[in-house]
């Protein structure tokens, strides 16, 4: 996504209503036509979600920011507790067991978000893209965000399978089209479900 197009993304997040879609100033604090609180436009949390979109291209939403500190948390967390048991471990002696191997199964995405249709090539709406390393969780949180929002077939995707994407995320999608004007019609449910920076984008092998 070129500059203009993230600048033209933070217009829009900063000047618009997130349920409605309707104008909104920048001063204002509940939309004329819906009738709904709006989003600070001033701010820390603001200026870190104009910082996203002129990273990343894209927002998921102001709920980002706690999941994410949560993450971080347990990141944290589970550095201390594993350098505790490194240091208890090397306190015991070693005994060595020979273990038959197994196989293992992975697959792309795990959790409670539904995946691509496999095989299959088409237009969809991105709500968010998370990296490799840490996101998944992160994205699989979006993903259930997007449904109790009521947002049609939600799910994750790893782009690394998909030569049409940016290799090395989770992307959360809404909805298979045909075309890209069917996915640009729901464009504005998307956005107005709390997904501002939300694209269409097709998603083929």
């Amino acid at each position: 996504m070129r500059v203009q197009e993230r600048d033209a993304a933070i217009h829009v997040v900063d000047r618009t209503c997130p349920h409605c879609g309707a104008v909104r100033e920048p001063d204002q604090r509940y939309c004329l036509e819906c009738g709904r609180p709006l989003p600070d436009t001033s701010g820390r949390v603001p200026a870190l979600r104009r910082r996203w979109i002129r990273r990343f291209g894209w927002y998921p939403g102001d709920w980002i920011w706690l999941p994410l500190a949560l993450l971080a948390v347990a990141a944290a967390g589970a550095a201390v507790a594993a350098s505790v048991s490194h240091h208890r471990r090397s306190e015991r002696p070693r005994v060595v067991t020979a273990i038959a191997a197994t196989p293992l199964t992975t697959s792309s995405v795990k959790g409670a978000a539904g995946t691509w249709p496999a095989g299959r090539s088409g237009w969809t709406i991105v709500l968010g893209s998370y990296p490799h390393g840490g996101g998944e969780d992160v994205a699989d949180g979006a993903a259930t965000q997007a449904r109790k929002k009521h947002l049609p077939q939600v799910g994750v995707l790893d782009s690394s399978e998909w030569p049409s994407l940016q290799p090395g995320y989770f992307v959360v999608f809404s909805g298979v089209y045909a075309s890209e004007a069917d996915a640009s019609n729901a464009l504005p449910q998307a956005r107005g479900a709390g997904f501002g920076a939300a694209y269409t984008r097709l998603v083929a092998g």
